[in-house]
């Protein structure tokens, strides 16, 4: 850990700073997974085609 790390339960100031913070630093959502899903519903698909023209 960092030597000037600041734990921010160190005193009331402090604290009341980080619990009322902006939630900015959060994370973002995730990406949707719907494109995904498509794609590999139409790769399956394609595949499918495929085999039954060759086996035809």
């Amino acid at each position: 850990m960092a030597e000037n790390y600041t734990d921010p339960s160190g005193n009331t100031e402090q604290f009341r700073a980080f619990a009322h913070a902006p939630e900015s630093a959060a994370p973002a959502a995730a990406p949707s997974r719907l494109p995904l899903i498509v794609g590999g519903v139409v790769v399956v698909l394609l595949v499918a085609v495929v085999a039954w023209l060759a086996l035809s």
